[in-house]
């Protein structure tokens, strides 16, 4: 293929694409779902088979761009128009942390881990599960969350409420993940595991498989999740 055809087909990708993404529905790529992502790295695969495969003809490039933006933008109709096909196509919205509690099913159903979800949080300015009201997971990859109503405004903070003979934590932190004992984090607070499988018997849990999370406040107290999604 010589200069000149690249620079034709070139030209014609750059037009057809700039065309056809003009006329098609435009999102903030925050807002795209997975389907839309799909969608827009195919387009612009064939734009570059149209620029730089001699194999693959310049009408039936053109022809593909505009079949595969039509059925993209007839795709987005339908998923406005129809629950059940927004469903299908998009997914829904799963709640992940329901009343303060992790659901389990929900978090591996979206493909996340522990470490995941609280990395998530903290860029909500969330440090603790124990501040979480609702968590839900977003089809657009995003995480919502709805804090505790005692956390959401007014705190012994603002209202310079203070107890200066009450020691606490410089964080909240983590100790049990996913039924696995994080050791370091226990030297650290120097705490044993024969502190831990107290606090967990004494919250009637027998062993630390049964723990989903578990993480000591700034007040020395312990956050349990265990691995039970029954909530009313």
């Amino acid at each position: 293929m010589g200069v000149t055809e690249t620079i034709i087909r070139t030209f014609l990708s750059f037009l057809t694409l700039s065309i056809l993404m003009r006329i098609m529905e435009r999102k903030e790529i925050s807002e795209i779902t997975f389907f839309n992502f799909a969608s827009a790295i195919a387009i612009g695969s064939v734009a570059g088979n149209l620029a730089f495969n001699k194999d693959l003809s310049i009408l039936n490039g053109i022809i593909s761009l505009i079949g595969w933006s039509v059925l993209t933008t007839l795709s987005g109709r339908i998923i406005m128009k129809s629950r059940k096909a927004r469903k299908l196509i998009d997914g829904e919205p799963l709640i992940i942390v329901q009343n303060g509690k992790i659901m389990e099913k929900p978090l591996r159903k979206v493909q996340l881990d522990i470490d995941a979800l609280t990395a998530l949080l903290r860029q909500k300015d969330i440090f603790s599960i124990t501040e979480v009201e609702y968590a839900i997971f977003e089809t657009t990859g995003k995480l919502s969350v709805m804090k505790k109503d005692n956390k959401q405004s007014v705190t012994k903070g603002d209202m310079s409420v203070i107890n200066p003979q009450k020691q606490l934590l410089p964080t909240i932190t983590e100790v049990v993940s996913d039924g696995v004992i994080n050791t370091n984090n226990l030297e650290k607070l120097n705490l044993s595991t024969e502190w831990l499988n107290k606090q967990l018997s004494q919250a009637g849990i027998e062993t630390i498989s049964d723990v989903l999370y578990a993480e000591v406040q700034p007040d020395h107290t312990l956050y349990i999740d265990s691995k039970k999604d029954n909530l009313s």
